[in-house]
């Protein structure tokens, strides 16, 4: 693997990461939001990722590259929270509302998580760069 393949996967990885932030921003966005029913409520979103492994053959020589996908984005199934309130203005016939199953302690745990990742891919390009601009300097 050459040091420009380096740059494929940090920055695959750096979108990956992108994709997290933006999914847990949304969950902690709705984690005070309020519905009538379970199903109008506000679902806690993860990012699913996949390595990707893809093997391309030039001649003899055998290339590897991998990169980060984002594979898709589920629903938590964790049970959302029923609370009686029978005077609020969104409370069902039986006087319940329903809170979304987003914690928020979690959430900005995954948070400082994604955003230390997304570094640490800006870290390895700049690594990647500064070794490419001294192999340059040697050849002068």
């Amino acid at each position: 693997m050459g040091l420009y393949n380096i740059f494929n996967i940090a920055g695959s990885g750096m979108s990956a990461q992108t994709v997290r932030l933006n999914t847990t921003a949304s969950n902690i966005a709705n984690a005070d939001s309020v519905s009538s029913s379970l199903d109008q409520t506000y679902k806690a979103r993860h990012p699913v990722f996949q390595a990707e492994l893809a093997k391309a053959t030039q001649g003899q020589q055998q290339q590897e590259s991998y990169s980060v996908k984002v594979q898709g984005i589920v629903e938590s199934d964790k049970p959302l929270q029923k609370e009686y309130a029978p005077d609020h203005p969104l409370a069902d016939a039986d006087g319940f509302i329903y809170k979304p199953n987003v914690n928020v302690v979690e959430e900005m745990a995954d948070m400082i998580s994604a955003s230390q990742s997304y570094q640490m891919n800006v870290q390895v390009a700049d690594a990647t760069k500064s070794m490419l601009q001294q192999t340059l300097r040697l050849g002068q």
